[in-house]
């Protein structure tokens, strides 16, 4: 659900309805996967995660290892490094195509080593198994790498890979023509999630609604039903009768976006559409709420909902 706190959710009559829920709130950044398969109690591994989002993106399993390669900003601190996460909208498919063929001519070859861009994502290939971070970019953004970068004497390939990734980046002339228009450059890719993809089986889950590569590439695994986000809340409800998940994607981000669509989980729960409700925010806030909560009147704190977003 799109963020819920820091003023986002000004309607009384849904703050109390959350207020007399379930409030909990994750005090570290996870992949929104493992948020998921853990309130599902569904499997869960950090090796392959790219390999599933390959997978989401094309249709088909990808049998070789690879490992996600997201374009990222680090920026210089005074005696440590900053990571901002560069979003698809932050930067041009034809730049990220032309910084992924400079690195593939410059580093890549046709049996060791491989970069590759798809869409708005790009992957490296190796011949060899390397020791990746184990979350992707937007877990780590706004924060320090160097609490997620592998550690001890087999990170040493990943480090080395990364320093020369970030030597063939400097200077490149589609960064420089961004920071001469005031973006930031692509001065490094953070490698993560790298494995092969798991064998598909087949395993009972919910039904899926979203947009999120990983995710439609972890239901393919488990050839599981999956579909687009349909725009509107209704649509799923409409299109299941015993549950569902649905991602609603970053973009429906709006206050007013917000209040239609908890208006209309509350209406389906109290009609006993739905029995139960477990509702996680964009800013770490998750909300389990079931039917009998609504007598809860004397639940009025709503404080979690005023505090600051991750």
């Amino acid at each position: 659900m799109p963020t819920a706190a820091d003023g986002n959710l000004e309607d009384r009559s849904l703050r109390r309805w959350l207020a007399r829920s379930n409030l909990s709130r994750e005090h570290e950044n996870t992949e929104l996967l493992f948020c998921i398969t853990r309130l599902l109690g569904l499997p869960y591994s950090h090796e392959g995660l790219a390999a599933l989002r390959f997978w989401g993106q094309t249709g088909e399993r990808p049998s070789a290892w690879i490992a996600g390669s997201d374009p990222v900003y680090l920026e210089p601190r005074l005696d440590f490094l900053w990571l901002h996460a560069l979003a698809s909208d932050d930067f041009s498919t034809a730049d990220l195509s032309g910084l992924i063929e400079h690195l593939q001519q410059t580093l890549g070859d046709d049996e060791r080593l491989g970069f590759t861009q798809l869409g708005t994502y790009a992957y490296l290939r190796t011949s060899e198994t390397l020791e990746t971070a184990t979350v992707s970019s937007a877990v780590v953004n706004q924060g320090n790498p160097g609490d997620h970068l592998p550690q001890g004497a087999s990170s040493g390939p990943y480090r080395r890979l990364l320093s020369e990734i970030e030597m063939a980046l400097h200077e490149h002339a589609i960064n420089q023509r961004r920071v001469e228009q005031g973006h930031s450059p692509v001065n490094s890719l953070w490698i993560w999630g790298g494995g092969v993809a798991p064998a598909a089986v087949s395993r009972p889950q919910p039904p899926l609604y979203a947009d999120d590569p990983l995710l439609l590439g972890y239901w393919a695994s488990a050839s599981a039903p999956a579909s687009a986000w349909p725009g509107d809340i209704t649509d799923c409800l409409d299109a299941t009768k015993d549950g569902f998940v649905a991602v609603v994607p970053p973009q429906f981000q709006g206050a007013e976006f917000l209040v239609d669509c908890l208006g209309k989980l509350r209406d389906a729960l109290h009609s006993g559409r739905l029995s139960h409700l477990t509702l996680v925010f964009r800013d770490g806030l998750t909300a389990d709420i079931e039917r009998s909560h609504r007598v809860r009147i004397w639940r009025r704190d709503t404080a979690m909902l005023d505090g600051a977003s991750r």
